[in-house]
């Protein structure tokens, strides 16, 4: 019975590889599982046991999966972006309690300079030749003996994104995380011939749960490149040939941007790609699916889920553009204010209940209690299920632009700038207004010339009036996070502050 992400990697048939490094070494499965019992027996000896928070300040590549992995093995990994600067590095090492600090030989220096006093810097990596190498920057506490952990305990401790309130520590259990590779791997037809090009930061859920673990738990391949760009994808997609890939709908779109050609060398064995982390618009589905001739299937995840909660299948069932799916292995429902569930096709807060699904924050009963209702977990996010169960996103409750007390979905309105053909991204959210309280704008990114009134009038082709955007500012970029997703408060901020 698999119980423990140490189980997950005893799938994988040991002459098969597990990990392929661009330029660097191939990690066979047996290799795999060796080297994780090697860096949990030496950060044991480094004096980590249960307990124990390991930050992780590792670029995507074989590291921050082999240590992760290693970590969860005897304490709780706690992976952050090695991008952080200073004080970011010394918030989430203190709200973690992390006494422990792996970072490449000679690299990660704001997230040193962060550690808390008597913290231990280890600097981690895999050589050419296949070999761990971990080094302490400093005294180290008295060896403990490998403890392995069990399916209750904690395995990964992330942050939630912060984009409306302090950032929230979620804890997710080994049963959390091996509930949810296990969805995504049959959800998926996952096995050991398929090949995963590894394209999300494996700090982030998306990444290291679906690209990474899900890959190698059905005993295939993950392409973990040290470094990754946009512009790296199609030599390394003709080098490999990935049979599938994920990404949010940002790095898809540069993607599809660097070639031209329908089923460009690379794509021969593709069998789908998968959209998640943000919503991906109809337009851009279509365009991919013609340029790829796969499948794309949008899915719905969250860190509080252990990443995936639903998402379109594959041929022959149905998918649905605009829609993020059905639950896998997740049962989703939609709830009113008060509490009670809804119908289908009643719009309401999105609410599920499932093993991969975290039972609490940490150290947070206030949020514990706005959170969780009858054995749901409250989402923050509007959607209407259908009578077939495929869940549309609306948007985040917090997100409704409120114009007179008529509520919009900017997510409706991105949609309809977005099937604009000179339109290659549109971001809608609230302004302030005296009379309504607040009004429609839309930031937008054109692929093509067009001018405000023209998009105006597309927009009143196809919305209500009070849901037509007063404003409309054309930029050369829309702000991001590290992981491609979209935050609405500070696309308003950056262009019509208050």
């Amino acid at each position: 019975m698999t119980e423990t992400l140490a189980d997950l990697l005893g799938q994988g048939r040991s002459d098969r590889p597990a990990i392929l490094v661009p330029d660097g070494p191939v990690l066979s499965h047996a290799r795999l599982r060796q080297m994780v019992s090697e860096g949990a027996e030496r950060l044991a000896a480094f004096g980590v046991g249960p307990g124990d928070r390991v930050a992780m300040a590792l670029p995507n590549g074989p590291e921050a999966i082999v240590l992760f992995l290693a970590a969860a093995l005897g304490a709780t990994a706690c992976p952050l972006n090695p991008a952080y600067k200073e004080d970011e590095f010394r918030f989430y090492l203190e709200d973690t309690s992390a006494r422990v600090l792996l970072v490449p030989p000679g690299e990660g220096q704001a997230a040193r300079r962060a550690i808390p006093q008597g913290g231990v810097v280890i600097e981690a990596e895999i050589d050419s030749r296949g070999q761990l190498r971990l080094e302490s920057q400093g005294p180290a506490a008295s060896a403990r003996p490998p403890q392995p952990s069990g399916p209750d305990q904690v395995a990964l401790v992330l942050h939630t994104s912060g984009t409306t309130s302090r950032p929230k520590r979620v804890p997710l259990r080994h049963r959390n995380l091996v509930a949810s590779v296990g969805n995504i791997t049959a959800h998926y037809q996952l096995g050991e011939e398929d090949v995963s090009l590894c394209v999300m930061p494996l700090f982030h859920v998306h990444g290291l749960v679906a690209s990474a673990l899900a890959a190698l738990a059905a005993g295939g391949t993950v392409v973990a490149p040290r470094k990754f760009s946009p512009l790296q994808f199609w030599p390394l997609a003709r080098e490999y040939r990935p049979t599938w890939f994920s990404a949010s709908p940002t790095p898809h779109r540069m993607i599809l941007m660097r070639s031209s050609a329908d089923r460009p060398l690379g794509t021969e064995r593709l069998r789908f790609v998968r959209s998640c982390s943000s919503a991906l618009a109809p337009t851009q589905m279509a365009e991919m699916e013609a340029r790829y001739g796969v499948p794309v299937l949008e899915a719905y995840g969250m860190t509080e889920a252990s990443h995936q909660m639903a998402s379109n299948p594959l041929p022959p069932g149905r998918r649905q553009p605009g829609s993020v799916g059905y639950g896998t292995g997740v049962e989703i429902g939609t709830m009113a204010d008060g509490g009670q569930l809804l119908l289908p096709e009643q719009p309401g807060e999105v609410v599920l209940r499932g093993p991969n699904l975290i039972d609490g924050y940490e150290s947070n009963p206030e949020a514990n209690l706005a959170s969780f209702s009858d054995g749901w977990f409250r989402t923050g996010d509007l959607g209407v299920l259908d009578g077939a169960g495929y869940l549309t996103l609306l948007g985040r409750l917090k997100e409704l632009i409120n114009r007179g007390g008529e509520k919009i979905a900017p997510l409706e309105v991105d949609a309809v700038l977005e099937a604009h053909p000179a339109v290659a991204e549109a971001v809608s959210f609230g302004r302030p207004h005296p009379t309504w309280g607040e009004e429609v704008a839309a930031a937008v990114v054109l692929s093509s010339a067009a001018d405000e009134k023209e998009l105006l009038a597309h927009c009143r082709e196809r919305l209500a009036e009070f849901k037509v955007p007063s404003r409309l500012y054309i930029v050369e970029s829309i702000p991001k996070t590290a992981t491609g997703k979209v935050q609405r408060r500070f696309v308003a901020e950056a262009f019509a502050p208050k």
